[in-house]
């Protein structure tokens, strides 16, 4: 009893100590009134600790600046030029209403990358968080199988656990993230309507000031967080959400930029990632269509990256038995480096 004691006064001072506004103090405090004891007491302690460790009043300072943000699209995405030049515009409309006194009341478009795989949606995002300075949190709807993953669980349910949303608020330490969430149209069929209700409450201004995760069972306001959809097919999104989105086709990559983005974007990271020298990797001009195109057409990058990962993993395996190199890479040797 003695340590429970402890623990109550220990919790106390957690709470005065976190600057928590005075009715989500007064909810904590309250719950220490009457404190339950076993598991449940095990509960309220984790419940308590999850909430103080929330950033209610932390916001990452955006950094504004149109030059900056278009190097940055520059130096990680090849081509997409339509895409970049919506991306600047957007953030030039940021800027603006950043410069006005109540810039807090606009709020910005929903941006929706739709395309299809290796088109580079979910790389897309990530510049653009990377242009602001704010930390981004990726979702992954795929995996997704009923509203209350994403809307929490109450803490008084035996599987008490907060939602994917207000995860990810505590996960990037700001309220102000960029949260991602990628491929909304993968939602299995049977659970859409109810996880595509949620997604409404998410991106609407009017509604997500005072959202509400149900193990928190108190408003939680995400009005300054930043949010990104992507999907691969836009028919798969109810009306309701696409009315507040702005898509943004993704288009697909021709084989020339394709070659391009492999030799400037692609084999210097995997060479990177698999500790191998440059040097000791040539790839003629005459074999790369033949990399980009190992199954056929393909509108994205995707298999492409994973082809120069093989080929790359496979040459750090001959440099570590014992090859000097350099290795070339021809058409009749190339289904050897390619192969699983």
């Amino acid at each position: 009893m003695d340590s429970a004691k402890a623990i109550i006064e220990e919790l106390k001072l957690k709470i005065t100590k976190a600057n928590l506004s005075p009715e989500i103090s007064d909810k904590l405090n309250n719950l220490l009134k009457f404190p339950s004891s076993g598991i449940e007491f095990e509960r309220l302690i984790s419940y308590i600790d999850f909430v103080i460790s929330l950033p209610f009043s932390k916001f990452s300072q955006d950094i504004l600046d149109i030059n900056r943000a278009k190097q940055i699209l520059d130096k990680n995405h090849y081509g997409l030029q339509s895409v970049k030049d919506r991306i600047l515009e957007y953030l030039s409309v940021l800027i603006l209403h950043s410069q006005k006194q109540k810039s807090n009341d606009f709020h910005a478009p929903i941006l929706a990358f739709i395309g299809l795989v290796g088109t580079g949606k979910t790389s897309i995002a990530y510049s653009i968080a990377e242009s602001l300075g704010r930390p981004i949190v990726r979702i992954p709807f795929g995996g997704i199988e009923d509203s209350a993953t994403l809307r929490g669980r109450s803490r008084l349910e035996s599987d008490a656990e907060p939602g994917l949303i207000i995860k990810a608020i505590k996960s990037s330490g700001v309220s102000n993230p960029v949260i991602l969430l990628d491929e909304v149209d993968r939602i299995a069929l049977e659970h859409r309507i109810d996880i595509m209700g949620v997604l409404v409450e998410l991106l609407d201004p009017a509604q997500n000031k005072t959202y509400v995760d149900r193990y928190l069972d108190f408003p939680y306001d995400l009005s300054q967080v930043l949010f990104i959809v992507t999907a691969n097919n836009a028919s798969n999104i109810v009306t309701a959400v696409m009315d507040r989105l702005e898509p943004i086709q993704m288009p697909s990559y021709s084989d020339e930029e394709k070659v391009t983005i492999g030799k400037k974007y692609l084999l210097p990271k995997v060479l990177d990632e698999a500790g191998v020298d440059s040097k000791l990797l040539i790839i003629p001009d005459m074999v790369w269509p033949q990399i980009i195109r190992p199954l056929g057409f393909d509108s994205g990058i995707r298999s492409l990256f994973r082809s120069l990962q093989s080929i790359c993993r496979k040459i750090a395996r001959k440099v570590i038995e014992g090859q000097t190199g350099p290795f070339t890479i021809t058409n009749e040797n190339l289904g050897e480096y390619l192969s699983n």
